[in-house]
């Protein structure tokens, strides 16, 4: 037969040379053909997606070329379909708009737009599971410490050692002073009643000692260094230096929490030593310059009323605080957002969290020494 002798194209081949849809009931194909530059492509029928369990495959192999814009007109109509809950089984399609179709469509390929669904996702860890979680790796981190294998430098841990340490002192020292000044003076006031002058020395030294030096560098730390650590890891964590520690193989708790834990846990107890010794030195200046105690008088019963257990106990509550203090501040910095207010607010967090956490160890500590008679 000859190309004159041809019979015209039926409308059924024009239709099977346009893109048409094809099936019924669960079970739908879309058949492309022509050369992506056609009439848009034809919508769902009726009802497609209002049946449960529907599906939808594709048929490529009469298209002979396609553009962008065909990938653009082809999205439109798929993308309701997809968020109906349509499983969409795009392998029928040209190997270069699969993976296009699959990252930009609201449901993966294969898999219901319901799996998705914010309500149907799984709901957050507890902030208890993660504080349990974060604990777990930080020993695990120390295990690997203690046999050698951990990604921990030590040029890391100095430079903690150097930011919480001598860094945090001068404001140390001036709020131990001040407020081994109030009670010194406030319980001076009601010795005097008495004639009980002579105690000051007993009160102040028991109460600096034990309790306030601990409590003031923990308070200090928690507001400046606790709120830092956050603030240092949050942002990391907003900025993705964290994931790429992570890519590299490189543990965040060895190398971020592991050198601020250990800095603080050794300029703890020195730091609440300083303070100690700033509260007794203005507990001495105010029972001398105020209420006439000879000098001698009191540093005798300083000495008589500082035992070695009064001195541990406050040493071992200061420690306590400080690892407090590095637990929330990077806790909250590695579980903060990928954002600016995130981040913000881990830090507000970290510092809430450090006080709370103290206020109940030392309540834990007080009852637990004096069930001990320490």
């Amino acid at each position: 037969m000859t190309p004159s002798l041809a019979a015209p194209p039926t409308p059924h081949a024009a239709t099977e040379r346009a893109a048409h849809w094809t099936g019924d009931g669960a079970r739908w194909q879309l058949v492309l053909a022509g050369d992506g530059h056609g009439a848009p492509l034809p919508p769902a029928p009726d009802g497609l997606a209002a049946a449960p369990g529907t599906q939808v495959s594709f048929d490529s192999s009469g298209l002979s070329h396609w553009q962008p814009g065909f990938v653009a007109s082809l999205w439109q109509r798929l993308a309701p379909l997809a968020r109906a809950g349509v499983e969409l089984d795009l392998t029928g399609l040209p190997r270069g708009l699969q993976p296009m179709l699959g990252l930009s469509l609201p449901a993966p390929a294969g898999a219901s737009s319901r799996a998705r669904d914010a309500d149907d996702a799984p709901p957050p860890d507890p902030a208890w599971r993660k504080t349990l979680a974060f604990v777990g790796d930080l020993l695990g981190a120390l295990g690997r410490l203690a046999r050698g294998r951990t990604a921990m430098r030590l040029s890391d841990w100095l430079w903690q050692v150097e930011q919480t340490g001598p860094r945090s002192l001068p404001i140390v020292l001036l709020v131990a002073t001040l407020v081994g000044l109030i009670v010194a003076y406030m319980g001076a006031e009601q010795l005097q009643r008495f004639g009980a002058q002579s105690f000051i020395a007993n009160l102040v030294t028991i109460g600096v000692v034990r309790e306030i030096a601990a409590l003031v560098v923990g308070i200090v730390l928690a507001g400046r260094v606790g709120a830092a650590f956050a603030a240092q890891i949050g942002s990391m964590r907003a900025g993705e230096e964290i994931d790429a520690l992570t890519t590299l193989g490189v543990d965040p708790v060895e190398h971020l929490v592991l050198p601020r834990m250990l800095a603080l846990l050794v300029t703890g107890p020195l730091l609440t030593l300083c303070a100690g010794l700033a509260g007794l030195a203005v507990g001495g200046a105010v029972a001398v310059g105020l209420y006439d105690v000879p000098a001698m008088a009191y540093l005798s019963t300083t000495r008589e009323a500082l035992s070695g257990w009064d001195l541990f106990v406050g040493l071992l509550k200061g420690s306590v605080y400080a690892v407090l203090v590095a637990l929330a501040g990077c806790r909250q910095g590695l579980n903060a957002g990928r954002s600016a207010q995130a981040v913000g607010e881990a830090t507000t967090a970290a510092v809430v969290q450090a006080i709370v956490w103290m206020v109940v160890a030392a309540s834990a500590l007080t009852v637990i020494f004096q069930r001990l008679g320490l």
